[in-house]
């Protein structure tokens, strides 16, 4: 856990969670995602635990093979929790398509529970980044931008998402680096003044703007997208990931020490 980023009370729920959790299934790792991992969390954000988690090799060669995506949604001791989990498979195929939110859950900083395996995990997944992650940056930051507008522009936090989002993936494609705190991406690409949608987020979920705050950022917030776009065109990632072969036979490997 990291206590710079939750409260001794989110710290607690988040590792009963985990226990109880991780006592269903084999977790691979769990990740913290939404507003603690981008950067603007305000006291009443709900925790996202996203994770990857490995099925019993001997359940998927027999014919009760599971699919689910497990999720826990639930308010324990006044904290919120949304947790959900997918299975390594279609994680890695995810990976390789350029699946951004698969992707953070094994490179991002705030892992709040690791399996021993994911260190081998993660250069082969670092290696996979390929320019396919443009995709998945822009449209979501297109839908996120979408309903800050149809919800007439007042959310400070559908407006950060857009940013974030944005950033992280126009960095990835720099860089080859994840970055999921949108504060450390700001002033590197231009985007200072957005600490005050930092600033007015961290009150609450629902923070509202300003109107002449909104109609400024409504004017600006295409710039976010040529940013990503720019990235892309300079990008030191490959167009496809080089490595499906290697990442494959750690699967392979995977679910023989397994069996």
């Amino acid at each position: 856990m990291n206590p710079q980023v939750l409260e001794a009370k989110q710290q607690e729920v988040a590792a009963r969670v985990i226990a109880e959790e991780e006592a269903k299934r084999s977790h691979l790792v769990i990740a913290l995602s939404g507003a603690h991992a981008y950067g603007f969390p305000s006291p009443d954000s709900d925790l996202d635990l996203k994770a990857v988690h490995v099925e019993p090799t001997e359940k998927l060669l027999g014919l009760h093979r599971s699919n689910a995506s497990p999720e826990r949604m639930q308010v324990i001791d006044g904290v919120e929790i949304d947790y959900t989990s997918n299975e390594l498979h279609p994680v890695l195929i995810g990976v390789l398509q350029g699946n951004g939110n698969y992707i953070e859950r094994i490179l991002g900083p705030l892992q709040l529970h690791v399996d021993p395996d994911l260190a081998s995990l993660r250069p082969l997944v670092a290696a996979a980044l390929s320019r396919r992650i443009f995709r998945h940056y822009v449209g979501f930051a297109t839908s996120q931008l979408r309903a800050w507008e149809a919800g007439g522009r007042s959310s400070a936090k559908k407006l950060l998402y857009v940013l974030r989002t944005t950033l992280t993936g126009a960095h990835a494609l720099r860089t080859g680096e994840i970055a999921t705190d949108v504060t450390s991406l700001l002033d590197l690409y231009g985007f200072s003044a957005a600490r005050e949608l930092v600033e007015a987020k961290r009150a609450g979920e629902q923070a509202p703007l300003a109107p002449d705050v909104a109609e400024r950022w409504a004017e600006q917030i295409a710039r976010a997208f040529t940013t990503l776009e720019a990235a892309r065109d300079h990008a030191v990632l490959p167009e496809e990931p080089p490595n499906q072969g290697e990442l494959n036979d750690w699967l392979l490997a995977l679910r023989k020490a397994r069996l």
